[in-house]
């Protein structure tokens, strides 16, 4: 089995988080700065050959009423040229509320989010990964995802 990658893309950074081998635990792996190399386009599909990556799974800011909104689109934007630069298969999940989550996180093990917002986009990936994973994606036994 291979591993996925997870992404949560901002503005800024983008969040990056590396499932293990057998697709049962996602950790945040790294942030990436936007404002250089195509704004994180190489750096992703650099980390995704390096670790053998299958498949990337990408967190979309969908609006609370479940539209596409200017952030989703953003990012729906990000995903058009991040697939031209890495052709593998990509997943989106509904990212709502994962930065406040990995926020609540870091504070509950005495991390001070503000100080370490590449801290908090890189375990806000990981818990987007993490939510594919439990859902039984990055298992082989699991078939294909949607």
């Amino acid at each position: 089995m291979a591993r996925a990658l997870g992404l949560d893309v901002g503005d800024r950074r983008i969040g990056v988080a590396l499932s293990d081998p057998t697709g049962t635990l996602a950790t945040p792996l790294a942030a990436i700065d936007r404002r250089t190399a195509q704004g994180g386009i190489e750096t992703v599909a650099r980390l995704a050959r390096e670790n053998d990556v299958e498949a990337i799974v990408v967190g979309m800011p969908f609006s609370l009423d479940g539209s596409v909104g200017p952030q989703a689109q953003a990012v729906q934007s990000f995903l058009e040229a991040l697939r031209e630069a890495c052709p593998l298969p990509f997943h989106t999940v509904n990212e709502q509320y994962t930065s406040a989550e990995a926020e609540r996180l870091l504070r509950e093990v005495g991390v001070e989010p503000s100080r370490d917002p590449g801290r908090v986009d890189a375990l806000a990936a990981a818990i987007i990964l993490q939510e594919w994973l439990d859902a039984g994606h990055g298992r082989p036994d699991a078939g294909a995802s949607p």
